[in-house]
């Protein structure tokens, strides 16, 4: 699993202003800002992320995913609380 073509399928899909992809494994921790997850619930962020890796989830390549998804101030104020 390549961890660059992770961060191009997610940045091809939706409009990321960062993003950061930790594996271990087939388990993925993604961390993605964009100002596009404006006003969605925790849970449509989430599915917008899930969307693009879906083939890689159905054949096994990816097994598990810890999504954090942030608007760009939400992400600024997260830094700042866990320096």
């Amino acid at each position: 699993m390549d961890l660059e073509q992770i961060k191009q399928l997610l940045n091809d899909s939706l409009d990321l202003s960062d993003i950061q992809v930790k594996a271990e494994g087939s388990h993925l921790e993604i961390v993605a800002v964009s100002e596009s997850f404006a006003g969605q619930r925790s849970l449509k962020r989430q599915q917008a992320i899930y969307a693009p890796l879906m083939d890689m989830i159905a054949d096994g390549t990816i097994h598990a995913v810890a999504i954090k998804a942030f608007t760009e101030e939400e992400y600024r104020k997260h830094k700042l609380l866990n320096f």
